[in-house]
């Protein structure tokens, strides 16, 4: 409590983290799980929906078939990967005002460096010990950003 009362009288000053000038800053984890759990929502539950119903024709066939489900999975894959190459961002970055980028370039990542990166995603996700990488780092980074070389960064 008197660290607190101090800080707010301005007797302490809070501190203040001064990253290298070539350092770039990675975007909260609570914004990224957050802009994951939207783009679930936008992009692979109207899809699920799709292939449940329309092409498979109901729930049965759909839990029968392993192979809608892979197709699916491709599918929203995919969507990702072309958004993060056409646009840096995918719906649920765009409502964190997040952006996928190149470390070296600034811009957005190409397409075999979004491939890349949706792999190292789905390879560091199925192993639980590699998605936790981000909270034992100062700069935040996940595994498929370091790998990648690529950054989610907050906009301007």
């Amino acid at each position: 409590m008197p660290r607190w009362r101090d800080t707010k009288q301005g007797k302490i000053k809070p501190e203040i983290k001064i990253l290298p000038k070539n350092a770039i800053q990675s975007a909260p984890l609570s914004f990224r799980m957050k802009s994951f759990i939207i783009d679930m929502f936008m992009i692979m539950m109207p899809l699920m929906y799709f292939t449940t119903y329309v092409v498979m024709g109901g729930k049965n066939d759909f839990q029968g078939s392993s192979d809608a489900r892979w197709v699916s999975a491709l599918v929203y894959a995919l969507i990702i990967i072309l958004f993060w190459f056409f646009k840096g961002q995918t719906p649920g970055f765009k409502a964190y005002d997040l952006r996928l980028i190149d470390n070296k370039t600034g811009e957005n990542v190409s397409f075999i460096k979004s491939v890349f990166r949706y792999i190292i995603f789905i390879f560091s996700a199925s192993t639980i010990i590699l998605s936790f990488i981000p909270f034992f780092r100062k700069d935040k980074k996940t595994l498929q950003d370091l790998i990648s070389n690529s950054s989610v960064i907050v906009k301007k």
